[in-house]
């Protein structure tokens, strides 16, 4: 029977499977259940932890049918849940606002992955936090406070991602929950911003802010917010703090 228990999304590679490893650093009780579509990636993840540490469902993380299946696994696996990291997202569709002439098929898939799906995951999760008066963290952005030219999808989505965890802040008293933005961090998003993405859709002034970061070795390494990640998922977030959107690297973590 594991002590705790933490589910990632998103856990295959990147901010998410930098938050795995920081989580069983924590302590040896601690079971993470990761979700991403790549079963091969979450394989080298249990291969690197062992199947007692680490256990996955691979699928797309925005169909309800692999929550249901995640609820259940969960209970009759662990019969309790003590934080649910909620990283898994995407950036595209990346292009200038005049470009979203039919903007049905490329925003709804990415509100269904951003936003839907965490919302989906807390409803059925929910009485198993409630159970265990565990955490939420929700992987924000600071593109959710500041926009950026091309990426009105992507930062209306994380705003959205703020708002909802305020949402659960407020109406579920047993559950804390944070929304986290983890900077500007060496993952293959920000590959894909430099090489494809930005080129197709963005200014070229904008773009020259990511390629400067990568050029100047000034990414940050996915551990650095994966280490604040993990520790509010599971040592609890400070009550001062529930229902808000901070920086990785706020004082207020500290204090």
């Amino acid at each position: 029977m594991a002590g705790r228990v933490v589910v990632v999304t998103g856990a295959s590679r990147g901010i998410g499977r930098a938050v795995v490893g920081e989580l069983l650093a924590l302590g040896d009780d601690v079971v993470v259940v990761g979700v991403a579509r790549d079963a091969a990636q979450l394989q080298e993840v249990q291969d690197e932890y062992g199947a007692s540490k680490f256990q996955y469902l691979a699928g797309d993380v925005a169909d309800v049918a692999l929550h249901d299946s995640l609820k259940t696994f969960l209970t009759e696996r662990y019969s309790r849940l003590d934080g649910l990291v909620a990283n898994a997202g995407m950036l595209e569709p990346v292009a200038p606002l005049d470009q979203f002439l039919d903007a049905g098929s490329s925003w709804e898939r990415h509100f269904s992955l951003n936003v839907f799906s965490v919302v989906s995951l807390v409803a059925r999760l929910l009485p198993l936090l409630k159970q265990a008066r565990g955490n939420i963290v929700a992987v924000s952005s600071g593109a959710s406070v500041k926009p950026y030219a091309g990426w009105a999808c992507y930062c209306a989505s994380k705003a959205a991602l703020n708002s909802y965890t305020r949402s659960i802040a407020s109406e579920v008293p047993e559950v804390r929950a944070i929304a986290v933005a983890p900077g500007v961090v060496a993952t293959q998003m920000q590959q894909h911003i430099r090489e494809t993405l930005g080129p197709q859709g963005m200014p070229a002034a904008a773009l020259k802010r990511f390629t400067d970061l990568h050029t100047d070795g000034l990414l940050l390494d996915p551990h650095v917010p994966g280490r604040t990640i993990a520790r509010l998922a599971l040592e609890g977030i400070p009550e001062q703090l529930n229902g808000e959107y901070i920086r990785h690297d706020d004082q207020q973590l500290h204090q």
